[in-house]
């Protein structure tokens, strides 16, 4: 294997972790960007998310370790899944708000924020409890098909990761763009006061706001699964903070800087885990965030933008 293959190699890693992690910082961006809120929840809904999709696929008769399936059984089985994980994070996000949130969006201070932290304990100890500390083996219904590109192997589940991601991503960028609640999101994100004057349902486009962050949250935390064939209670925090230092690399509240700061840290996690090893990619990663918030706070395609208060 030549020195560009192991380089392609570590590309195809990294854009895959990326693409998982950009789905999850669009779910800090969405909500920041409205309510100026980092949501420590949000770590969880990704790992609940991850746990919603392994049920489905046994439901549907996915097994550990059990027979791959084909054509329009293959995509069937993944639409099922995808549509039920999302939909379930998403209320579960839309909950969290309602339940929690909602009555702290008068009150000035931390005690939002710190309430999500609660939230995300919540989460984490219940899945603990209810479900065991042992790591739980993800059934994957895809064949093991691989593609040779020079030296580096491209898998069936990394083209699915992507081709996902990018319709999810496509998807939502339209929704933000084109419809109207879309237009409402970014109208509230400016100035949620003139907004409301304007006749904008500032709750509504919170709802929504949780919703979709929530959503795609879940369908990171399956595409989680299916690329390590596991899931565990702790997955929330380890990927979670990834999507986090993503987010604010991209630029917190940016849509594109989202997307953009997950391919960055997913590649920045491949070759810093192939350079110098797994346990030092994390200090890597850290000490990044660490000097955009000294040097950049705003992000790489952030902006600084006037206090709403």
């Amino acid at each position: 294997m030549t020195s560009f293959d192991v380089y392609l190699q570590q590309v195809i890693n990294g854009t895959s972790l990326g693409a998982m992690y950009a789905l999850l910082a669009l779910g800090f961006t969405l909500v920041y960007g409205i309510l100026e809120l980092i949501n420590f929840a949000h770590f969880n809904v990704f790992m609940v998310g991850s746990f919603v999709g392994l049920g489905m696929l046994e439901a549907l008769g996915v097994a550990p370790n059990g027979a791959a399936l084909t054509g329009f059984a293959l995509v069937g089985v993944l639409l099922a899944t995808f549509a039920v994980t999302m939909l379930a994070s998403g209320l579960l996000g839309v909950g969290i708000e309602r339940i929690a949130l909602k009555p702290l969006r008068n009150v000035k201070g931390p005690a939002a924020m710190i309430t999500t932290i609660g939230v995300s304990y919540v989460l984490f100890n219940l899945v603990l409890l209810g479900l065991g500390a042992d790591a739980k083996n993800f059934p994957s219904p895809l064949p093991s098909v691989s593609f040779a590109i020079g030296g580096a192997v491209l898998r069936l589940r990394e083209i699915l990761i992507w081709v996902v991601s990018l319709a999810l991503m496509g998807g939502l960028t339209y929704f933000v763009q084109f419809t109207k609640i879309g237009k409402a999101m970014r109208a509230t994100a400016q100035d949620p006061e003139a907004a409301r004057m304007m006749g904008v349902e500032v709750d509504r486009v919170i709802i929504a706001a949780f919703f979709l962050g929530s959503a795609l949250a879940g369908a990171g935390g399956l595409m989680f699964g299916l690329y390590y064939n596991l899931t565990s209670y702790v997955i929330g925090f380890t990927a979670g903070l990834r999507a986090f230092t993503a987010a604010v690399l991209g630029g917190i509240g940016n849509v594109p800087g989202a997307m953009l700061g997950g391919i960055l840290i997913g590649l920045i996690e491949a070759f810093g885990s192939y350079w110098i090893s797994a346990a030092w990619a994390d200090v890597v990663i850290f000490s990044i965030l660490v000097l955009v918030l000294v040097f950049k706070p705003a992000g790489l395609l952030g902006r600084v933008a006037p206090n709403k208060s």
